[in-house]
């Protein structure tokens, strides 16, 4: 029997490592991955329908949605196709209306949109009674992004091919980070084009496994140790493409921050700190003298959860 409102929840993601290979014919690009989910999260409220439709909504007052009006709420939504390929995949004929709360920043580099559909996927299997376990919901979510499955698994693993290939790593040890979301998006078939022009001509070889002295740093929870390591090989497109970010790098780590790196294909800043204290005073020093707005997480987080079922 089906339930009548399901709440679910699903993280945002930091890339401590991000290796690209090369473009393939499908479009795509091989990477080595070292994901970490954090303690910002992606909302969907589902509310039953027995007549089939599925209706987005809008939370009003979400942080990071800069332009309500023109938020997309139609079937180009990943929480949209998320539900429909539920619903094709197990025939049901019911249907929901999905509350979106957004806290995850928009084409961040933080796999906010994989969030929501992780998080749809959860709540519309509880919600329809459609019964899929992980690994299905996995399967499934991997069709609407490669950063899907990482959203439903949470914690932190090691992501090959094209980052659907995952592989996790059983650890609680805690990292504490601080992070500048822009006022903008950058589009992440941008970023990889861009990288892809400034590589023209240079032999690249597909990566085929995480530097172990990131996995040793982040396992041991050593935060010095884990800013020497950090890698991104989008930075350089993201730069390109927004310089500003740079200018904002060098700010981060001039107020103190460990580290201070484009998150995914950015323009996100995720900054490594030392621990709670630490993150509290990156934070004022970077409101008071620069006036940035910042926000301070956690990793690693649960991957997609109900909250509510009733």
């Amino acid at each position: 029997m089906a339930q009548q409102r399901v709440i679910a929840t699903a993280p945002g993601k930091i890339n401590c490592y991000f290796r690209v290979g090369p473009p393939r014919e499908d479009g795509y690009h091989e990477v080595a991955s070292l994901y970490v989910a954090v303690s910002l999260t992606e909302q969907i409220e589902a509310t039953l329908r027995t007549d089939g439709e599925l209706q987005l909504s809008l939370e009003p007052d979400s942080p990071v949605v800069h332009d309500p009006e023109n938020f997309p709420l139609g079937e180009g939504n990943l929480v949209y196709q998320a539900a429909q390929l539920l619903r094709e995949h197990t025939g049901t004929t019911l249907g929901a209306d999905l509350h979106i709360t957004k806290r995850v920043p928009i084409a961040g580099g933080m796999g906010g949109g994989s969030a929501d559909a992780a998080a749809t996927l959860v709540a519309c299997n509880e919600l329809w009674q459609t019964h899929l376990d992980r690994e299905e919901l996995g399967r499934l979510g991997a069709r609407l992004g490669a950063d899907v499955p990482f959203a439903l698994m949470g914690g932190a693993a090691i992501g090959l091919g094209i980052g659907d290939q995952l592989a996790p790593l059983l650890t609680r040890a805690k990292t504490h980070w601080v992070l500048i979301p822009a006022s903008y998006g950058l589009s992440t078939p941008r970023v990889y084009g861009m990288l892809d022009r400034l590589r023209s001509g240079m032999d690249i070889e597909v990566p085929k496994e995480i530097d172990p002295a990131v996995i040793e740093a982040l396992m041991a929870s050593d935060a010095p140790a884990l800013a020497q390591v950090l890698a991104n090989d989008l930075t350089q497109a993201s730069l390109a493409l927004a310089p500003e970010l740079g200018t904002m790098r060098d700010l981060a780590e001039g107020a103190g921050a460990l580290r201070a790196m484009v998150s995914g294909s950015g323009p996100t800043l995720a900054l490594l700190v030392r621990d709670g204290e630490h993150a509290e005073e990156v934070m004022a020093q970077l409101g008071d003298e620069v006036g940035v707005a910042t926000i301070d997480v956690t990793a690693p987080a649960a991957g997609a959860r109900i909250t509510l079922s009733e």
